[in-house]
């Protein structure tokens, strides 16, 4: 975990692709996009399965190492409607059950608005953005607030690395700068988008779930 203070908070980036603050033990999600997987195979679109409990083993795992007490999802935590299919359902519902003490708030983002909240059995606080937590505004979209320090998702950044003899190497990765964090996409089955580093934007690049290294300017 690398930690950094942001709105004199401290908040730690983990090579798991989320986030922590630690004072609250509240792990930071973006972009989840549970059953995408489903979504495309609605579609008759062939994609592997196993993504969805992929998702869900990663957040126990993260849960039980920080012994979080809170999960606050920065929007889309469902893909798309064909994210209520019945396995999906019933694998979250099997993971809700495991982690009954949990508090889950969604911030809805611009899939959660197609694919409808979270069934009410989860027990998910949805709200829409922010969703303010001290000098904090926890969002989905990465617009910045003259109010508070934007913690959000929604771009699902990546830095392209140069290696030998031309290659390039993507890696998701966290851009932090003056007024905005943005956060890599949480989800197994999720695409990538290169972010141009703004100015004083740190960019933390996620090269495996123990590897989380800041890439110089």
């Amino acid at each position: 975990m690398v930690t950094i203070e942001v709105a004199g908070r401290p908040l730690g980036l983990l090579p798991q692709k989320a986030a922590l603050l630690p004072d609250s033990r509240t792990l930071l999600i973006a972009d989840a996009h549970i059953g995408k997987a489903a979504s495309f195979r609605a579609l008759g679109v062939p994609v592997p399965r196993g993504t969805t409990s992929e998702t869900l083993a990663a957040l126990s795992e993260l849960v039980a190492r920080h012994e979080a007490r809170r999960i606050v999802f920065l929007g889309d935590f469902l893909h798309a409607r064909a994210a209520h299919a019945g396995a999906t359902l019933a694998a979250l519902a099997r993971w809700r059950e495991a982690h009954a003490a949990l508090a889950l708030v969604l911030v809805r983002g611009n899939h959660d608005d197609r694919a409808g909240d979270p069934p009410a059995s989860l027990g998910f606080e949805v709200v829409d953005e922010p969703l303010r937590d001290g000098a904090l505004a926890l969002c989905h979209h990465p617009a910045p607030r003259d109010d508070a320090y934007v913690i959000a998702g929604h771009l699902h950044p990546c830095v392209s690395l140069r290696g030998r003899a031309h290659e390039r190497l993507r890696l998701p990765c966290f851009h932090v700068g003056p007024r905005v964090a943005v956060l890599p996409a949480f989800g197994s089955f999720t695409g990538m988008h290169a972010l141009r580093r703004g100015e004083g934007e740190r960019v933390f690049a996620v090269a495996g779930d123990d590897a989380l290294y800041e890439v110089p300017a």
